[in-house]
């Protein structure tokens, strides 16, 4: 089975037991709490104690999370479960405060699962009354349990939490229910046994301290007042889990034999998922564009792409929120991920952009599913605390981002993304790639499905670009090390380097023509993703951008932030500071200054 403590505030909960049950988290690590190097930070911290399944914190993620994990389980039974073999066969449990339930992602996952009828999720809901600020009363007064049943949920209460017996029968039950997730609301109190803070928001967000720890360790008749004590006996009745866990492991190894046995080439393919290894030949199935077929907008190649290797890469699962027929991201063959076909492969997320992300997060956390997720760039806005996430994570989740600039034209400056671009690259562990042509576009997925430790996003337009020949200029394989020369002088030193990314390649190349006939050696840098580029070693850095040439100019419909520390001191950037228009997008380019004639201007001005 799986887990989740969606309330990361509760990260103690979770360590505790991780500890009395034997994984490897002594209990000097549980006095570390929050300490500089330690196992045990304030919130549950994915890749650092053992048992700690997905990094929580921000409320609501972790549900999203759990309906993602569900969605994985759900989806690989259906595709390798056999009559009287089923190697895959778990449920997923998560723990969610009143936070959790107030946050808006939680009931966007939620009602994504309610409609997908994941019967082996299911949750608790702490219902303690607290929050931060004091009894949730002032802020809330929703009926959790009716709000779920209408989600399409089986709901259960439970109005003692120390109720044991009771909590117990509502698990068996909840486990019997197959098509509908299941929650069980648990009446609580927060601090319980404190003689002095038990149902107030001190013991929320505050210590109880040494005198009321004392007062409270009497007060439910506990012998010891030793910091930190567990009893013998209560540590070896824990400690049975560990063999009972044992246990079970074992069982399931030999399902997983006999499945092997029955049938091997599952079993391989099955373990490959699980390994996160790529196929030998995935690479064979990418596509190659010409002049003919290539003038094209980095979407439509994008959407030829994800038909091509669909195929050859079963794990690949994703789409979008409600964009298929404008994000291109649709697979052709490959069956909706529904209640009743499991085994499909596109995800029709609703218009969820935020549940979108932290179901993502989970499905990738689960292994076995290579898990992408489509929409506007604008509304990654939406999706930025599960992408935050993702990041620290390190997981493999693939964002599609079409409709990146202002080249969307009439839908105007709400749809427009001006500042995306630079607010994505400031997010540690994250991967921008925005392809100049079709041929980057192949390269830039390329990238994404080898791509490893961190999510990676691609930006993509709505317009048509012009195709790129490489019979001319520089392949495009360079998209893997994030910037190449794409165009150089015929013979020594450049004068200016000009560097543009996506749509704005096309005028870079057309700035150089005109420099070169006015006699200014000029380079062309293509820059589909600044982080990569930042991580290749300086020698190649110098080679792309020679330090001695300090007249560079880079050109992106964006934001200029993020470009500053490529341009260097004695360069500039031609970009866009202010929100877009509603226009023909030709019109808002030529309003805004982004022209070969502006940018050979800006050129000049450097040299």
């Amino acid at each position: 089975d799986r887990f989740v403590l969606s309330c990361g505030h509760a990260s103690m909960l979770l360590y505790s037991l991780l500890y009395l049950s034997g994984y490897d988290l002594p209990l000097e690590e549980l006095k570390n709490f929050r300490q500089w190097g330690s196992k045990t930070p304030g919130h549950p911290e994915y890749g650092l104690a053992p048992g700690v399944e997905t990094t929580t914190g921000p409320l609501g993620q972790g549900v999203g999370n759990a309906v993602g994990m569900a969605i994985a389980e759900a989806h690989l039974a259906a595709e390798f479960n056999r009559p009287d073999h089923p190697v895959i066969d778990h449920r997923t449990y998560f723990i969610a405060s009143d936070g959790d339930l107030m946050e808006g992602v939680s009931h966007e996952a939620s009602s994504l699962a309610g409609h997908l009828k994941l019967g082996k999720l299911i949750g608790f809901y702490d219902d303690n009354h607290i929050t931060i600020e004091g009894n949730t009363a002032l802020a809330s007064s929703d009926d959790a349990r009716t709000r779920c049943d209408a989600y399409g949920w089986h709901v259960q209460r439970v109005e003692d939490g120390n109720d044991l017996s009771t909590i117990d029968r509502a698990i068996r039950k909840a486990q019997k229910v197959t098509d509908k997730p299941s929650l069980i609301i648990v009446r609580t109190h927060i601090g319980y046994g404190s003689p002095n803070r038990q149902d107030t928001e001190k013991a929320h967000g505050e210590p109880l301290g040494v005198d009321e720890v004392k007062l409270t360790k009497q007060n439910l008749g506990i012998a010891s007042l030793e910091p930190f004590y567990v009893p013998d006996e209560a540590l070896a009745h824990w400690r049975k889990s560990k063999r009972r866990g044992s246990r079970h492991q074992s069982e399931w190894k030999k399902v997983q034999e006999a499945y092997a046995a029955a049938f091997p080439a599952e079993a391989k393919e099955f373990e490959r998922r699980l390994k996160g290894e790529l196929p030998a030949d995935w690479e064979s199935a990418l596509p190659t564009f010409t002049d003919k077929d290539g003038s094209v907008a980095s979407r439509a190649a994008s959407g030829k792409v994800i038909n091509a290797i669909a195929p050859k890469l079963p794990e690949l699962m994703g789409g979008s929120a409600d964009l298929a027929p404008s994000t291109l991201t649709l697979m052709k063959d490959a069956g909706n991920f529904e209640a009743a076909t499991p085994a499909g492969r596109n995800m029709h997320f609703g218009i969820r952009e935020h549940g979108m992300g932290a179901v993502l997060n989970g499905m990738a956390l689960h292994c076995g599913v290579m898990p992408y997720g489509a929409s506007f760039l604008i509304f990654s806005d939406y999706m930025r605390p599960p992408i935050r996430l993702a990041a620290i994570m390190e997981q493999h989740v693939i964002y599609v981002y079409t409709h990146d600039s202002i080249g969307l034209g009439e839908d105007g400056p709400t749809h427009q993304p001006v500042e995306m671009m630079s607010a994505l690259r400031a997010i540690p562990n994250m991967v921008v790639l925005r392809p100049a042509d079709a041929g980057e576009t192949v390269e830039a997925w390329r990238v994404a499905i080898k791509h490893r430790h961190g999510p990676i996003a691609l930006a993509l337009t709505r317009q048509k670009l012009p195709f790129i020949d490489r019979t001319k200029y520089a392949p495009a394989a360079g998209v893997a090390k994030g910037a190449y020369v794409l165009a150089d002088t015929g013979s020594g030193q450049p004068r200016v380097i000009i560097m543009a990314s996506g749509s704005e390649v096309s005028i870079a190349l057309g700035a150089k023509d005109k420099l070169e006939a006015q006699g200014v050696p000029t380079r062309v840098v293509s820059v589909p993703s600044q982080e990569l580029f930042a991580r290749e070693p300086r020698e190649y850095r110098d080679q792309v951008l020679p330090p001695a040439v300090k007249a560079r100019l880079a050109i992106e419909a964006a934001h200029p932030m993020s470009w500053y520390r490529l341009v260097g001191d004695g360069g500039d950037v031609l970009g866009i500071e202010k929100f877009g228009a509603s226009a023909p997008y030709q019109r808002i380019y030529q309003e805004y200054g982004l022209t070969v004639e502006n940018a050979v201007k800006r050129a000049q001005a450097l040299i």
